[in-house]
């Protein structure tokens, strides 16, 4: 099966910056995409940002502050958080699709804690 290892979570000041890394292993045959999804108390888990191929897509709250990308030999995902706020404090949970025959399989990470506060 596969694997995913979150790093790169932490304690910041508001305004600070954060890079997450994600490292898949295992049964990868080809991933269709990667992404990062987060949970705060007492929310659901919603989409932070996903790259399929050469394309990304952002949740509104972090456009123009957070940026995803790949590195396709290392099976890893990464995603710069620049100014961060107190509003993205959550549990950040790596996300890929991998394709396996004619299936897609969905696998997740442990999650990362981020903290942005003062």
């Amino acid at each position: 099966q596969v694997q995913l290892v979150e790093s790169g979570g932490g304690l910041v000041q508001p305004g600070g910056s954060l890079r997450l890394s994600c490292a898949a292993s295992g049964s990868i045959f080809s991933i269709y995409s990667m992404g990062w999804y987060r949970q705060a108390p007492g929310k659901q888990r919603e989409l932070v940002a996903r790259i399929t191929g050469g394309s990304t897509n952002y949740a509104d709250s972090v456009k123009g502050r957070f940026t995803i990308s790949r590195d396709n030999a290392k099976n890893s995902v990464y995603l710069q958080m620049n100014s961060l706020k107190p509003e993205d404090t959550a549990v950040y949970y790596c996300n890929t699709k991998i394709q396996s025959g004619s299936v897609i399989r969905d696998y997740w990470g442990q999650g990362t804690q981020v903290t942005v506060s003062s």
